[in-house]
C-alpha cells in the first residue's frame, strides 16, 4: 500500500515512519472525503458545515441549541460559529430566539425550509456513504472505526 499514497502525493522518498504514513493517509483520505461531500451538497446551496449544523439541530428538535452547545457537537472545529449561523439565518435555514430571563441565552432552531432540505438529503447522503464505503466489509469498517477512536482518545 505504501507506493499508492506516495504516488498520489508525488513523494519520491519513503515515509519517515509508519506513523507518519498513517497520519498522512488519514489526512489525505479525510480531505478527499470532505471535497466529495462538498461537491455533493453544492447543488443544494449548502456547505458541509451547514449540513452538519442542520443534522445536529434536527436531533435537538424541538428545543434547539445555544451556540456553545452547537459548537461542541460539530464534527470539525469552527472558529466562528456565530458567523456561520448568521449566514444560515440570512439563507432562511435557522432562526435564533432569546429565551427566558437571561437575554444573553440565544437558542438556534432549524426552520421548516431547512427541515425539508435535510430530510431530502437523507437518502442522498446515505447513498454517498454507500458509494465511499460500501465496498469495504463491515468487519474492516468496524476495525477502522475502532482504530480511529483509539487515536482520537490519545489526542
Amino acid at each position: 500500500m505504501t507506493p499508492d499514497l506516495r504516488r498520489e502525493i508525488h513523494q519520491q522518498k519513503p515515509f519517515g515512519s509508519i506513523e507518519q504514513e498513517a497520519q498522512l493517509s488519514v489526512v489525505r483520505t479525510g480531505s478527499m472525503l470532505v471535497d466529495a461531500f462538498e461537491q455533493l451538497l453544492r447543488p443544494y446551496g449548502i456547505t458541509s458545515a451547514q449540513f452538519n449544523v442542520l443534522r445536529i439541530l434536527r436531533g435537538a428538535e424541538p428545543e434547539g441549541l445555544c451556540r456553545n452547545e452547537l459548537r461542541e457537537r460539530l464534527l470539525t472545529r469552527m472558529p466562528d460559529v456565530t458567523r456561520l449561523l448568521d449566514r444560515m439565518v440570512e439563507a432562511g435555514l435557522v432562526e435564533r430566539t432569546r429565551e427566558g430571563e437571561d437575554r444573553r441565552r440565544v437558542r438556534t432552531r432549524m426552520t421548516p425550509k431547512a427541515r425539508r432540505l435535510v430530510d431530502k438529503l437523507d437518502n442522498i447522503v446515505a447513498g454517498e456513504h454507500q458509494r465511499r464505503f460500501g465496498h469495504v466489509s463491515k468487519n474492516r469498517l468496524r476495525e477502522l472505526i475502532e482504530t480511529l477512536t483509539e487515536v482520537r482518545q490519545k489526542l
